[in-house]
């Protein structure tokens, strides 16, 4: 085994790829540092650009013998003013400003908003969020292409700031042109997960699948207040889900993010589906080697809340300390999950499984292995979803999950306790109890004399078929 592979840590740790993390070295850097998943950011750089970093992870995936997960994280909708004579302007409190559909250079008075379907969707009273909130408007009046309406919080006012229209759901895809060509072109590289932005029903969910045709899993970002009235029903139908509080944060009030958080974690952890916490988790580690303490704070309370992974973004795309960034977020998970509390706090968060044969197994599986003090539980799983239901029981023991797909096993890289390994197929039992006992021993996970709770479907192969459990001692 290359020494360091092992991450003796549950919660997993996304990294985005940037200017800043781009050479092999400074990827590498970053897995070593403990890096578990690799975030392209669609909303920057070239689409060759995204593929060279792609092709360097694959490389270090061979090198470190361990699956690295890939993200591709798609821009999404983006509402932007026009251009302004001068660059910019000022705004004041209670002066009137004018959006509408006409190109020519903004004034003091009005300037180009060239998204119709904004328009359509506003009424008098609508807030208008210009510039991540700095800038707010309410709609006085408003008609087929143009809103009048009253600065509420002034300020400057530049070209091409973004818009945030919170109140409405507007009658966009989340699938923009450059998305499509995005996705496109990163399905066909090979991306494990694929992060859908602006999502506001479920709707937005179900046509992204369709294009992606279950080639990646598929991520909702949470970050508009229209998907939080569909929460459960978007969690349904995504694989996953992420907790995106920079928008959601603009749109919503500061003080109802936390509770956002906390609710959609909650979620999904009955559904059991991973769930990402994102967004400035370590910002000030951009141009410091060391976080602030209330930073340090929340990147534990997101661990504390049951959260399968923490993502930085800015940290290690443009920052000057990637690696210490990754490096203390490993630490600090570390250290929520040896606290008592944290286990005191997972027991309580379990939810009663499924009344299903496959869930009756897992949940029985993380019980004997409490009881006989195993080394681990090991899954044999082909589309993951064997190891996913080990994972939703936050078991006390680690799992190793053993898969002969290299996709399956890259896309649980980012899954709460699991270690994946690829491995061949098993084709009788015994086969199945040899190669867990191997594997075992080989990622460091068990020794001579430990017990392994071993979890399958029969006949193997079949895809969401748990249905055996099986002790085995390490001969």
């Amino acid at each position: 085994m290359v020494p360091g592979m092992r991450r003796f840590r549950n919660a997993k740790i996304i990294a985005t790829l940037g200017p800043t993390s781009s050479s092999r070295d400074e990827i590498a850097n970053l897995f070593e540092a403990g890096a578990d998943v690799f975030r392209l950011n669609f909303s920057h750089g070239t689409q060759e650009g995204q593929k060279k970093r792609y092709e360097l992870i694959r490389e270090l995936e061979a090198e470190f013998q361990r699956p690295i997960g890939v993200l591709a994280d798609l821009q999404g909708p983006k509402l932007r003013v026009g251009e302004f004579e001068g660059g910019g302007i000022m705004l004041h409190q209670g002066q009137p400003f004018r959006l509408d559909m006409n190109p020519e250079p903004g004034n003091p008075t009005r300037v180009s908003l060239p998204h119709p379907e904004v328009f359509s969707a506003l009424e008098p009273g609508t807030k208008l969020l210009v510039d991540d909130g700095r800038i707010r408007l309410r709609v006085t009046d408003c008609g087929e292409g143009f809103a009048e309406t009253e600065v509420i919080v002034g300020g400057r006012m530049s070209d091409h700031k973004g818009v945030n229209v919170p109140d409405v759901i507007l009658d966009l895809s989340p699938l923009t042109e450059k998305d499509h060509d995005d996705l496109r072109f990163a399905l066909q590289f090979g991306v494990d997960w694929v992060a859908l932005s602006f999502v506001q029903r479920p709707a937005d969910v179900a046509e992204v699948r369709k294009v992606v045709a279950g080639r990646a899993g598929v991520m909702a970002k949470m970050e508009k207040p229209q998907g939080m009235q569909h929460l459960d029903v978007i969690v349904d139908l995504a694989d996953a889900i992420m907790v995106a509080r920079g928008d959601l944060g603009v749109e919503l009030p500061p003080e109802e993010v936390p509770g956002c958080q906390k609710n959609i974690i909650r979620a999904c952890r009955e559904a059991g589906k991973p769930v990402i916490v994102a967004t400035q988790m370590l910002e000030s580690m951009i141009d410091s080697p060391t976080p602030t303490r209330a930073e340090a704070s929340d990147v534990a309370t997101a661990i504390y809340d049951g959260a399968d992974a923490v993502m930085l973004s800015a940290e290690t795309a443009v920052g000057k300390y990637g690696p210490e960034a990754v490096s203390i977020m490993e630490r600090i998970i570390r250290q929520v999950e040896l606290d008592d509390h944290y286990r005191s706090l997972t027991e309580a968060g379990r939810h009663l499984p499924e009344a299903t044969a496959a869930d009756a197994i897992t949940a029985a599986a993380r019980q004997v292995a409490k009881t006989i003090s195993a080394a681990c539980i090991v899954t044999f799983t082909s589309t993951g979803s064997t190891t996913l239901r080990a994972s939703r029981e936050r078991p006390s023991v680690p799992i190793l999950g053993l898969t002969a797909r290299p996709d399956t096993a890259r896309r649980s890289a980012l899954v709460w306790g699991v270690h994946s390994v690829e491995t061949m197929e098993a084709r009788t039992v015994r086969e199945m109890v040899s190669n867990a006992i191997r594997v075992a021993r080989e990622e460091d996970f068990a020794n001579i004399g430990d017990a392994l709770v071993i979890t399958a479907g029969v006949p193997f192969g079949t895809p969401g078929a748990t249905n055996l459990l099986r002790i085995a001692w390490v001969e």
